[in-house]
């Protein structure tokens, strides 16, 4: 989403407060393992069934703090476009995810996602926006989309096959989604609470896989799959949609999600150590490349940047 650069003399413009940090490691943290998450639950449940999982999960969690604030009427009112976000936010991403990572590991799938910035820039240009044509900006784009191909062809993963392959082109597809859906955010909700937004999106998707779920799930889940399940509804969506919003309201909207830039280094991080996910020459130079590419795309070389929730 973009918004507003905060003032100098508020607070969002000033240094972050302890709090601020507090929150800002959480999301670096609640936002960089979903893919360990999601690795460990599709091992034995299906893509369709995480998707009913996670969302009526965290759905059932929000609701009553949606409903303290009075979140949900807002959201309601335009529940055609809330719809809409839930489907390119959540309905495609998570089932997307949940497949990919069925082939790919949990570190890469982490680093894919973080391309987000450079589909958002190439959307931004195609609805006219000529400051991303800045040379920051465009060399930015040239440099992550450069870094995938790295990782992509490199050494230790071409021998992934085509079934990689299609599993990398999901996961672009899902940061792709994930670039689309803050327009629709700035441009047909804006003004209406994000904690209905998102808790009308997640009952509604969830509600969408359950059956698709009982059709596709075949085996009994194992306690590690069930465990990774329950981690990502709670953690992931229901306490980490609290955190970014408190976040918002600590240190304002521009600098808050600045903590995209950190989730592909956990991602990765906790695949190699908990996993034991290779780290390949293709991952070694790309990944800088990606994070490099999509921090000049997103900001243009400062740190007065909003991203989109992820």
């Amino acid at each position: 989403m973009s918004g507003p650069v905060a003032p100098a003399s508020s607070p969002a413009a000033q240094g972050f407060s302890g709090r601020g940090w507090a929150l800002f490691a959480a999301m670096c943290v609640l936002w960089g393992v979903p893919y360990l998450f999601i690795k460990e639950a599709v091992d034995s449940i299906s893509p369709a069934a995480i998707v009913a999982g996670r969302t009526l999960l965290g759905g059932l969690l929000l609701l009553p703090f949606a409903l303290h604030r009075g979140a949900l009427r807002p959201a309601l009112k335009v529940w055609p476009w809330v719809l809409a976000f839930g489907a390119i936010e959540m309905a495609g991403p998570f089932v997307l995810l949940g497949h990919a990572e069925q082939t790919l590991s949990s570190g890469l799938t982490g680093l894919l996602v973080a391309t987000v910035p450079l589909f958002a820039a190439l959307i931004a240009v195609g609805r006219g926006d000529r400051g991303v044509l800045r040379p920051a900006r465009m060399i930015g784009l040239f440099v992550g989309f450069i870094g995938v191909a790295v990782i992509v062809i490199g050494p230790g993963f071409a021998s992934g096959g085509p079934g990689a392959l299609v599993a990398v082109g999901e996961v672009l597809l899902v940061a792709l989604l994930y670039a689309i859906a803050p327009f629709i955010v700035a441009t047909k909700l804006n003004g209406v609470p994000s904690l209905g937004s998102v808790t009308l999106s997640l009952f509604a998707v969830g509600l969408a896989y359950l059956p698709i779920a009982l059709l596709t799930q075949h085996e009994v889940p194992t306690a590690r799959s069930t465990v990774s399940l329950v981690l990502l509804g709670v953690l992931c969506t229901a306490v980490a949609f609290i955190c970014f919003f408190a976040l918002i309201d600590e240190v304002g909207p521009v600098r808050a999600p600045l903590f995209t830039y950190v989730n592909p280094v956990v991602a990765l991080t906790l695949g190699f150590v908990l996993l034991g996910e290779p780290i390949t020459p293709g991952l070694v130079i790309g990944f800088p490349l990606v994070v490099v590419g999509c921090w000049l795309a997103a900001t243009g070389g400062t740190f007065r940047v909003r991203g989109p929730v992820t």
